[in-house]
């Protein structure tokens, strides 16, 4: 079904603010609203975008490291050959490495926009029980998205450490391929499954945090619904 050509215009700002950056988040928000949209639909909506990046990232890293082995171990073949199939593996898993980054900074964004939005408005309350229990409300609130964030930055401090040496070994070979290169690589891979193990781990409890945090607030929006 064909938008009305004000919504169809109104979906084109809000995909030209995104492009533009943080800069233009008053105007994202204002058309937003017009959609019904407010900061709190916002903040759960890339919650559920991170925890979806962290999910794809895990599985990258986890399948890259398995290209990454079999092309160090397969016998024979150009050490040229070589040297682009690893950059590849290395440039997907760098940009997994950006996404995450890029959702988690956008949840912190919104969430201090809303945390701001909403402790400005406490002042405007004329009942003073209401207010306190805003007041509450908030608290809990920045609590657990700022416990949900920091799980979110554990797992995602776990990416440079891991790319580091993939990512010196592969300019190493690029600059020097030869068979010594391919070896001092696959020494690295111990220490780089160790690291993908550890990744995981943390990624797995970040993405079961953000798990709960949805529910929790999309259970809170049902129940103010009612």
């Amino acid at each position: 079904m064909a938008l009305h050509p004000t919504r169809r215009g109104l979906l084109l700002l809000v995909v030209a603010v995104a492009a533009i950056g943080v800069g233009c988040d008053a105007i994202y928000y204002r058309t937003m609203k017009k959609f019904g949209k407010e900061k709190r639909d916002i903040l759960v909506s890339r919650v559920k975008a991170a925890r979806a990046s962290q999910a794809d990232a895990q599985q990258e890293f986890k399948s890259a490291l398995e290209r990454f082995q079999a092309i160090v171990q397969v016998e024979g073949g150009s050490l040229e050959d070589k040297y682009k199939k690893l950059n590849a593996e290395l440039e997907r898993s760098e940009d997994r490495a950006r996404a995450v980054k890029d959702r988690i900074d956008a949840v912190g964004t919104v969430s201090k926009d809303l945390f701001k939005e909403w402790n400005d408005e406490l002042g405007k309350y004329s009942d003073r029980q209401l207010r306190l229990e805003s007041e509450r409300e908030l608290r809990e609130t920045r609590r657990r998205t700022d416990a949900l964030i920091a799980s979110m930055a554990k797992a995602q401090a776990r990416i440079e450490p891991i790319l580091r040496p993939l990512r010196d070994r592969v300019l190493f070979l690029k600059h020097n391929l030869n068979a010594r290169a391919l070896g001092s690589l696959t020494k690295e891979l111990d220490t780089v499954r160790s690291g993908v193990d550890d990744l995981i781990v943390d990624m797995q409890r970040s993405i079961a945090d953000a798990d709960a945090f949805i529910a929790e607030m999309e259970k809170e929006s049902v129940g103010a619904a009612r």
